[in-house]
């Protein structure tokens, strides 16, 4: 299911030899559908090591979705260049010298250079372990509020496709008695037909027995009554399913896949135009549920 959430938290930067500047770590989480849970993460190199904590809060609220998550960690005064330490400096100045005595033709520190390693001392990165798991708790509790007003809408728009075929059903129940019907009377029509050019005789009552006999297998054999009765099965079960709620996403997709049987079997024993129609526009429907069904969780 889709959906989208932020947070962001600010905090003094580092302490000792750095310059004392505030900075701010912000979590986005982004949801898009899929039939199964697949993590990304694009985090800072300085949160790397919270990525276990990430993906165990994450696999522990979402079941499906195709979930990113993204951190950065920014100055909050992006406009003002950082006032570098005299000390780190120096440090900086030492160890140029130290390198150049080993390699003469490295080339010189540029003032880029020095600012952005003054800026980023890698001996004074702030401790974030506490910050991102409750960022991340605030983010996913955003997200999951997100992806429960998709899942009314989705679960409005389900309830729509069930009654739409729940009336298809209708429509196809009255047709069942009178195409067997018909069936077996064109059946004996036919019979009838073929012994008169036969032998030009009256239909002996024995071959008017086998006659019925078949006739009674063939209507058998086309009559869609049970797929009926068990797509109105299936669609009571979608039903109870919805108003029920929480993660019935792998459910409702056995459900469907049943529902594309039904509706494909009533359209291949189809003895009329009629019961073909409404096999098509069911499979049209069933397929509209599909797609979003496999969004739920």
């Amino acid at each position: 299911m889709t959906g989208y959430a932020s947070a962001q938290q600010s905090a003094s930067a580092g302490g000792g030899e750095t310059d004392g500047r505030t900075r701010r770590l912000g979590l986005e989480i982004r949801s898009v559908n899929s039939r199964f849970l697949d993590l990304s993460f694009r985090l800072p190199d300085e949160l790397r090591a919270q990525e276990p904590v990430l993906r165990s809060l994450l696999t522990a609220r979402l079941k499906r979705g195709k979930v990113e998550v993204r951190a950065s960690i920014d100055n909050e005064d992006t406009t003002a260049l950082p006032d570098p330490a005299p000390r780190l400096l120096q440090r900086l100045n030492s160890a140029q010298d130290a390198v150049r005595a080993w390699l003469p033709d490295a080339a010189p520190l540029s003032v880029a250079d020095a600012l952005r390693l003054c800026a980023n001392p890698g001996s004074a990165q702030d401790d974030w372990s506490d910050a991102v798991p409750a960022l991340a708790e605030k983010a996913l509790k955003d997200l999951v509020q997100a992806r429960e007003r998709e899942g009314k809408r989705l679960s409005a728009m389900l309830q729509d496709r069930l009654e739409q075929l729940r009336a298809l059903a209708h429509q196809a129940t009255p047709l069942v008695p009178k195409l067997v019907e018909q069936q077996r009377q064109r059946f004996m029509e036919r019979w009838k037909e073929a012994m008169a050019l036969a032998d030009n005789a009256t239909l002996p009552e024995a071959a008017q027995d086998r006659a019925l006999t078949e006739a009674t297998a063939f209507a058998i054999r086309i009559d869609v009554a049970e797929e009926i009765t068990r797509l109105d099965s299936h669609l009571d079960e979608i039903e109870r399913l919805l108003k029920k709620g929480g993660e019935v996403g792998k459910r409702l997709d056995f459900l469907i896949q049943e529902l594309h049987r039904e509706a494909n079997t009533l359209g291949s024993k189809s003895a009329a135009m009629e019961l073909t129609r409404i096999s098509v526009d069911m499979k049209v429907l069933i397929e509209q549920m599909r797609e979003q069904v496999q969004n739920i969780e």
